[in-house]
């Protein structure tokens, strides 16, 4: 089993849209003000955006987007007038992490783990 897609609700499509190409994605399917599907530059996840009327509830949810290049593009992204939450900085379960939020008010964490997102010193043994 593989984790293909991820969709999330949103009021308005269009600001996410735009949010997400910012970030980094591809847009693959445009059916705005509906629906939108996206692909991820690295691998062949997608994620999507439902169109909703009214405000979305965000609740716990976290969505986490992996950059080997971290640093610069958090960089990149504030010289664009993207607003975060934290700044990178290392965590003690060995990532580095980024956060911000989308403009339906989604949690989004960007972040670099290499071997340690699947393979961390304390994972459980096969």
């Amino acid at each position: 089993m593989d984790l293909n897609q991820v969709t999330i609700r949103a009021a308005d499509v269009a600001a996410c849209t735009e949010f997400y190409c910012a970030l980094g994605l591809r847009l693959i399917v445009d059916s705005r003000p509906r629906y939108v599907r996206f692909e991820c530059p690295d691998g062949g996840s997608t994620f999507s955006i439902h169109q909703v009327d009214g405000a979305t509830a965000t609740g716990g949810t976290v969505i986490y987007f992996e950059c080997d290049d971290l640093d610069e593009r958090v960089a990149r992204l504030k010289g664009s007038g993207v607003e975060f939450d934290s700044d990178p900085e290392d965590t003690r379960w060995l990532w580095r992490e980024a956060r911000l939020r989308d403009p339906a008010g989604h949690l989004i964490c960007l972040f670099r783990a290499g071997d340690n997102r699947r393979h961390p010193p304390w994972r459980v043994g096969d």
